[in-house]
């Protein structure tokens, strides 16, 4: 499954670039995450809450951010398992800065197996862009707090 879009946050390129790679503000960002800790350089381990449809389940997960290009770009790769299924991913993010905005360009792909892939493609595609949306409107939240501050 294929994701893409784009989000707008009113905050400075480098302010969401250090959100964005700031382990603490990602624990905060990202929905139904439990625990977010350092694993290595550019890598966590992550306990992730998450559910499709009538499927919910704690995800442990490894998160490794690549190809790194402050303020402009990266990439995140998720591996994630759970007692239902299993959860691959990787996506990339644009950063353009616009008038002091954040233009944030995402991409990216998402494999499921095992009974969570038994819900079906609209469903997990609902789920994700739901997710996404959390996401990057806690980012905000988050990135306003960092200004205000």
């Amino acid at each position: 499954m294929k994701l893409e879009g784009s989000q707008t946050i009113q905050a400075a390129r480098e302010r969401v670039f250090a959100a964005l790679t700031d382990p603490d503000i990602l624990a905060k960002c990202i929905p139904g995450c439990e625990q977010l800790q350092k694993a290595g350089e550019n890598q966590y381990t992550a306990k992730l809450s998450a559910g499709v449809g009538s499927i919910k389940t704690v995800f442990n997960a490894t998160i490794t951010i690549e190809e790194v290009v402050s303020p402009s770009h990266y990439k995140l790769v998720v591996e994630g398992k759970a007692q239902p299924g299993f959860v691959k991913g990787s996506g990339s993010l644009d950063l353009e800065e616009h008038d002091g905005s954040t233009t944030i360009r995402y991409t990216g792909e998402v494999n499921v197996g095992g009974m969570l892939a038994t819900v079906g493609q609209r469903m997990i595609q609902a789920t994700a862009n739901m997710l996404a949306a959390k996401f990057f409107a806690a980012l905000e939240t988050e990135t306003g707090k960092v200004s205000a501050a």
